[in-house]
């Protein structure tokens, strides 16, 4: 069934606003020249090689951060950090990681947990759109939320204990999680029954199934908030804004011509996560949906329904303790 709110609707912000507002955003007042030196900070971006994340990661690093490229491809995670390494001058580091294979997921936290003992930002950023239809996880979820959602959920509890370390060392005495969401969240709920494969999920459209995927992340954004802000974690969702990146790999040719007059450059979609992950204004944000170009915005209001983001989690919670029964244990 369709998650509900009681929330007023009409707090809601129409199709037709959020379409034009954040499609066509003003100019950004942040700049990535405005991010404070960020000599001893550890940071994580997931999906780091291409597009968005690998903008996010060069900005980084001319900010002397230490950084991790959580990637799949250990081939295009060397040609881009070789690429980034010639334009900063300073290099990133490949974790591999596959967030569509939660035993990936587990190796990659457990790698770096063996190599690091704090973590101060962690950009969850990584993302697939408009799948195959016939494109599961490795434990058969949709491919959508497996990868969007549950991957990027696990990965971050994994390294809960890192972020509660690296808040201790911050500056401003908080870690952050950012979350990469898209203005796709305003188009759909969820559909607690399309999680995994099944005759409710192949009812549902792709682009249903990449929205409620979009839905959840700042839904989970607002539940960590809710769950760790007490302990120092700062944790917010973005939209980076409509860009030209390679998650428009899976939309037929005629498409991407139609859209491609509103796409903008990858640089600028990672403005907001950066503003959201470095500034110190930003503070006063937690558990907040920022939107383009770097500006407090506003998700459609069952995003905030605690209820809502509570069955979310324990329904996380329930499936990777499912996984992890599921796993050989070591010999005594």
């Amino acid at each position: 069934m369709r998650c509900k709110s009681n929330s007023d609707p009409n707090a809601t912000p129409s199709t037709m606003k959020v379409l034009i507002d954040q499609t066509f955003p003003p100019e950004s007042k942040f700049s990535p020249e405005q991010i404070p030196d960020l000599t001893g900070r550890v940071i994580i971006v997931t999906g780091g090689n291409t597009g968005l994340g690998k903008e996010t990661i060069k900005q980084l690093l001319k900010k002397n951060a230490k950084v991790y490229m959580a990637a799949r491809s250990q081939s295009r995670a060397e040609t881009a950090i070789e690429a980034l390494k010639e334009d900063t001058g300073r290099e990133a580091i490949w974790l591999p990681l596959d967030l569509s294979d939660l035993k990936s997921v587990k190796n990659a936290a457990e790698t770096f947990m063996s190599q690091e003992k704090e973590l101060h930002v962690l950009f969850n950023n990584a993302g697939v759109m408009l799948c195959p239809i016939e494109d599961l996880t490795n434990e058969g979820y949709d491919m959508q939320f497996g990868t969007n959602v549950i991957g990027h959920w696990y990965f971050t509890q994994l390294l809960m204990s890192a972020l509660l370390a690296g808040k201790e060392t911050s500056p401003d005495g908080h870690a952050r999680i950012i979350t990469t969401a898209s203005n796709g969240a305003y188009f759909y709920t969820l559909n607690w029954d399309t999680f995994k494969d099944g005759p409710q999920r192949r009812k549902m459209s792709k682009i249903n199934l990449y929205s409620q995927s979009k839905f959840a992340n700042v839904v989970i954004a607002r539940e960590i908030y809710r769950r760790y802000a007490d302990k120092g974690i700062l944790s917010m969702s973005v939209n980076p804004g409509i860009l030209q990146t390679d998650l428009q790999r899976h939309i037929p040719w005629y498409q991407k011509m139609i859209i491609k007059t509103i796409l903008h450059p990858a640089h600028y979609g990672a403005l907001t996560q950066l503003w959201g992950g470095t500034m110190p204004e930003t503070i006063q944000y937690n558990g907040e949906f920022l939107i383009p170009w770097a500006r407090l915005g506003r998700c459609r209001e069952e995003a905030y329904d605690p209820e809502i983001g509570d069955r979310l989690w324990k329904w996380l919670e329930g499936e990777i303790v499912e996984f992890e029964k599921s796993q050989p244990h070591p010999a005594a």
